[in-house]
């Protein structure tokens, strides 16, 4: 199995890059099908979405537009449930068919918050779109409208994910490897 080092940990193969192709363009036919003349905008969370966010626009052939919103929850190497927003909506949402490009949701704590925030602007509708989602780490109830792969509660790099900033650039998904 190919294993790598990012930093000071190692980490094996998980999920190549053509299983990830083509969990996207399933995801864009489901976008591409649903939002027919609609004209969504897309809301992508920074930073890890920009990878998945790109790919995923590029498959989209409906007319459409991307804008970034940057959140953050985490103090250090916890999460928190105290969400600030570092980077807003530049882009006037109300009466606006929003999809949110997520990469990976695990708790679920500042999506939701984000998600309901969201709803005080009056966009016509919002929908998720989440790469990898994590099962058994969801604490929240909200829906994932387009998703593209479910794995287990690992730790994982890779594809936009990172491990202290590094590791996005990689073009597979890699789990951590248990000592």
């Amino acid at each position: 199995m190919t294993t790598i080092k990012v930093k000071d940990k190692d980490f094996e193969m998980s999920i190549d890059a053509s299983a990830i192709d083509a969990a996207v363009q399933k995801m864009a036919v489901e976008i591409n099908r649903d939002y027919e003349g609609k004209n969504p905008l897309f809301l992508a969370i920074l930073n890890g979405s920009f990878v998945f966010a790109a790919d995923l626009i590029r498959k989209i052939i409906i007319p459409c537009q991307i804008s970034f919103v940057k959140l953050s929850s985490y103090s250090g190497t916890a999460s928190t449930e105290n969400i600030k927003e570092l980077i807003g909506l530049n882009e006037d949402i109300k009466g606006r068919h929003l999809i949110v490009v997520e990469d990976i949701v695990d708790t679920g704590l500042t999506l939701d918050k984000f998600l309901q925030d969201l709803e005080k602007f009056e966009p016509a509708s919002v929908k998720l779109a989440c790469f990898t989602f994590k099962k058994a780490a969801f604490q929240k109830s909200f829906r994932i409208d387009y998703l593209g792969i479910t794995i287990p509660n690992d730790f994982v790099v890779g594809y936009g994910l990172d491990y202290d900033g590094y590791g996005r650039n990689l073009p597979d998904i890699y789990k951590i490897v248990s000592s």
